[in-house]
């Protein structure tokens, strides 16, 4: 087995508590017990708020810890929203905020309870933002959050939250969008259950199951990985790779999802930490390829992962003998090759679109400025070493995809 060992290792993870299982929800109590909450605001979108399949075991689940609902939170995750969610967690004394639904609702939910500690006005924080592209967190405690995921890209594991502001709210002058960071926004647990994700529609779960697979690729061959990721990382791409395909073929049932839930679950576990992330190159793409267009983030990571992964094993190892074994293709002759087709097939068993020009994305001619926004990502700073990536491969990347 090649190993090729990048010296001393750290890894600092205080991992939330974990909930598996269909049916999982009924202990949300248990676990706002655990956390020394008595009164939880749930925190979703409008779709979720109201679909009684999802919010009728969750109410179930809190049982008299139910304090009230904000379903509010948009795919925007707009700053405003966060000040609307804090004037209801005062409203109803809420002490814990269950975040229930995709990405966005969860990034609100922790951009909520910072704000909720912030005795600064809304427009000094918002102008912190635009300055900054970011929200500094106070000193001290913050409102504990539990994410109830509903869908597939694992946002949920993680101490980062996107979240923008709107001239339409007053607080800013232009558009901006950035994110906040700290360990202390990892929600104090996660409760993967398949009966909740099986609510949401197979296109959306395709998407988002392409957004938590690359994770799980990027973290084996990240700079920053470390042995204990690697195992998590593998055992869940393995359960992706055999599970996502039954996706579509079969529908989104508990039974399909329960493994799936389980490997979205791995590929996330210690992957955003204090001290690194490993998070890399196809993030960086997927950052480029969003902002300032309509492409969904896990459509636009299926459309370009093959051809990054074909310019990562053109340049460096990106540890292909790792990836083929976590993704059941060891026996191959060339397992670079055998990996970039084990993912493609993944994808294209999601039945997500192939082809940039056939998604809401730039064209060739904004190829020059995608590329420079790749390349300044934070996240190629993970890139596996030995990679020097120049803005004219960036951009041969993405003309192989368009």
């Amino acid at each position: 087995m090649h190993h090729d060992s990048g010296g001393d290792v750290r890894f600092e993870y205080d991992a939330p508590t974990l909930r598996l299982g269909s049916g999982a929800v009924a202990n949300l109590g248990e676990e706002l017990a655990a956390a020394g909450c008595e009164r939880a605001l749930v925190v979703c979108g409008a779709t979720v708020g109201e679909t009684d399949d999802v919010m009728e075991p969750v109410r179930a689940g809190l049982g008299d810890r139910l304090a009230g609902e904000f379903p509010r939170t948009t795919p925007e995750k707009r700053l405003s929203t966060a000040y609307d969610g804090v004037a209801a967690m005062r409203r109803h004394d809420a002490d814990a905020l269950v975040a229930v639904g995709g990405g966005s609702s969860i990034d609100v939910a922790k951009v909520m309870s910072v704000l909720r500690e912030d005795d600064r006005a809304p427009d000094q924080v918002a102008a912190e933002l635009a300055e900054t592209g970011t929200i500094s967190v106070p000193d001290g405690g913050l409102t504990p959050i539990v994410a109830v995921p509903t869908t597939l890209a694992g946002a949920d594991l993680s101490q980062v939250a996107g979240i923008t502001a709107h001239p339409s709210s007053s607080l800013v002058e232009e558009f901006v969008a950035g994110g906040v960071s700290d360990e202390r926004l990892l929600p104090a647990a996660v409760v993967g259950d398949a009966a909740l994700v099986s609510t949401t529609p197979e296109a959306v779960l395709a998407g988002s199951a392409m957004n938590g697979f690359d994770k799980g690729l990027e973290t084996l061959y990240a700079s920053t990985r470390t042995p204990v990721t690697d195992g998590t990382a593998s055992r869940g791409l393995r359960l992706l790779a055999e599970n996502l395909p039954r996706l579509r073929r079969e529908g989104g049932t508990s039974d399909v999802l329960e493994p799936v839930v389980e490997g979205t679950t791995l590929v996330q576990y210690g992957i955003s930490r204090p001290s690194a992330t490993t998070l890399s190159v196809v993030h960086a793409f997927g950052h480029g390829l969003t902002r300032g267009y309509g492409v969904q983030q896990g459509v636009a990571h299926a459309v370009v992962v093959p051809h990054v992964l074909e310019y990562l094993f053109e340049h460096v190892d990106g540890r292909r003998e790792l990836l083929a074994d976590a993704l059941g293709v060891d026996d191959a002759t060339d397992p670079a090759s055998a990996v970039v087709d084990a993912v493609t097939t993944v994808r294209d068993a999601l039945e997500l679109p192939t082809r940039l020009r056939d998604v809401d994305g730039p064209e060739p001619e904004a190829f020059p400025a995608v590329a420079e926004v790749v390349l300044a990502d934070p996240f190629m700073r993970n890139a596996p070493s030995g990679l020097d990536a120049t803005e004219a491969e960036i951009e041969a990347v993405l003309e192989a995809a368009y």
